[in-house]
């Protein structure tokens, strides 16, 4: 069995499992995971933890650079999780966690970004093997771009699942990215509960998978595409700042099908 297909099937059998697990949880361990989503609907972000032990499974059968996909699943998933359990929900996006910083308060969405830096500054220098290449910088950019990428877009049932799937699903074809996207593939076996509304990411699922996928972006890439990343979700993310991307969605009509796809009717 290749290490492509061990990590989809030990991410895809690991995220059935857990599921079931969290489903049997009782009313007081799931409580504080319950959120109401866009909807009005009770949901829970169990998801998260869900996702995060889906992925971790489906790195560590890996034969080589499990330390540097550990980490970016991991550590943006425990920063998430606390954002998720304790955060303010009053501060949103980059800018309002700026702002709080600069009145001298600060958030746990201002230390999950800064964290989001760190790991993604370590994985790039874990990959490149020295001390601290240029390239090494863009990759970081990738990584914890697309982490926070992901996390922005986890506004509706199933649309983050779909991009980290999908995109694995492209990743599998460079060699280098195949056991990473392997592992994002599985990890999506969590998306009929999402589709469903009956879970979500949460900041913990979201900024993992997008870590992972920016890992594999990096793996996968060549440096000039890296750097064409790099831009791609920075100017993505300061877009996000005055663009709603629920609004770009439903406003065009392709984009509205895709997002729709596999909502209950």
């Amino acid at each position: 069995m290749s290490a492509t297909v061990r990590g989809l099937v030990a991410a895809a059998a690991a995220a059935r499992g857990l599921t079931r697990v969290a489903q049997g949880l009782p009313a007081h361990l799931r409580r504080p995971w319950g959120r109401t989503n866009h909807a009005g609907a009770g949901v829970t972000l169990l998801e998260g933890p869900i996702a995060v032990g889906a992925a971790l499974a489906g790195v560590l059968v890996q034969p080589q650079g499990r330390a540097g996909a550990a980490l970016v699943v991991l550590v943006p998933g425990v920063l998430g999780a606390v954002d998720d359990l304790v955060g303010d929900s009053g501060t949103k996006g980059l800018g309002g966690h700026l702002r709080a910083l600069r009145s001298g308060r600060v958030t746990t969405g201002a230390l999950k970004l800064g964290g989001l830096g760190a790991v993604a500054l370590a994985a790039a220098m874990l990959e490149e093997g020295e001390s601290l290449p240029s390239s090494a910088l863009v990759d970081a950019v990738v990584i914890a771009g697309t982490a926070n990428l992901v996390n922005l877009l986890d506004l509706r049932p199933g649309r983050a699942l779909k991009v980290t799937t999908a995109t694995g699903l492209v990743l599998l074809r460079p060699i280098a990215s195949r056991p990473l996207a392997g592992a994002l593939v599985g990890t999506g076996a969590v998306l009929p509960e999402d589709l469903a509304g009956e879970s979500m990411l949460g900041d913990c699922g979201a900024n993992a998978l997008g870590g992972l996928l920016g890992l594999a972006l990096v793996r996968g890439l060549g440096p000039r595409s890296r750097l064409a990343a790099a831009a791609v979700v920075t100017g993505l993310t300061l877009l996000s700042e005055r663009v709603s991307f629920t609004r770009v969605i439903e406003g065009t009509p392709v984009l509205r099908e895709i997002d729709a796809w596999g909502r209950p009717l």
